[in-house]
């Protein structure tokens, strides 16, 4: 298929983004990285009568150390956050998850902030930003302002950004002695969207696991935590009898929804696994 007709304008400023995005209202979409947008597009999902593309705004790039965060600009790619020593050094989560991101191309074009923005329930990034009491970083009108990211994601491809609100970018804090970081995703084929995935992040000293956030992928609208699961393991050395019973845990606090190819029960059974086997390596 091809997509609707619609005008392009490539802004200069921040400024004149968002006065477009004022004007046009729901009549325009940001293009950044557009490997989700694009495609939308040409199925007619979406329809826009203005393309808004801001990947003339520097200001949008780079990877540095501020005030005591991490923080990732919105046009920055997964290529850039993957191969990146600062992201290794500050957040290694997001140097284990880079790799499951779709091919080498996507990962070339595609871009932090579009992925967080979207908001797909099944995507790397905003699990991991979930994961890691990320801050997202938006600017409008009035100047930006900053939502925790447990806020921030609010329903299938639904964020709290308003209308005429950027995301900038997205700031993460500094990984400190003791913290401990995992990932991993099981899909059908190698860069297909997860059936289930996972991200953990905490801290552990002596074993004792501590600050414990767990954040499944594909169960939900949204990037889902597992609150009973991570209570359960709070205040506990990891071992493996600890990861038989909050797999268990797991398994009865979600309620996972289906897709085309697979049940409940088996996203249950599978988010299960993937948490057993996290938390036998967090002691490994």
């Amino acid at each position: 298929m091809k997509a609707a007709a619609f005008d392009y304008v490539k802004p200069r400023s921040m400024d004149q983004v968002i006065s477009l995005l004022q004007e046009h209202g729901d009549d325009a979409r940001l293009l950044a990285g557009g490997q989700s947008l694009l495609a939308s597009l040409n199925m007619r999902l979406s329809e826009p009568r203005l393309l808004v593309d801001i990947n003339g705004l520097d200001a949008l790039r780079g990877i540095g150390v501020q005030g005591g965060m991490l923080r990732i600009g919105a046009l920055t790619t997964h290529t850039e956050i993957e191969g990146s020593a600062l992201v290794a050094q500050h957040a290694p989560l997001l140097s284990a998850a880079a790799p499951h991101i779709a091919h080498r191309a996507i990962r070339n074009a595609g871009t932090w902030g579009g992925s967080i923005a979207h908001a797909d329930a099944a995507a790397e990034w905003p699990a991991c930003l979930l994961a890691l009491g990320g801050t997202v970083v938006a600017q409008g009108p009035k100047g930006e302002r900053r939502v925790a990211a447990d806020d921030f994601f609010q329903g299938l491809y639904a964020t709290a950004l308003e209308p005429d609100e950027v995301l900038v970018a997205a700031e993460i804090p500094l990984a400190a002695p003791g913290s401990w970081f995992a990932f991993d995703e099981l899909a059908r084929r190698r860069g297909d969207y997860a059936i289930v995935g996972m991200a953990i992040a905490g801290r552990r000293s002596a074993g004792v696991l501590a600050d414990t956030r767990i954040v499944l992928m594909g169960v939900a609208s949204t990037p889902l935590r597992a609150r009973m699961t991570e209570a359960l393991l709070n205040g506990k050395v990891a071992d493996e009898a600890l990861a038989a019973t909050a797999a268990a845990s797991l398994r009865a606090e979600i309620d996972p929804l289906p897709d085309l190819t697979n049940s409940p029960e088996t996203k249950r059974h599978l988010a299960g696994v993937l948490l057993q086997r996290l938390l036998n390596g967090a002691h490994a």
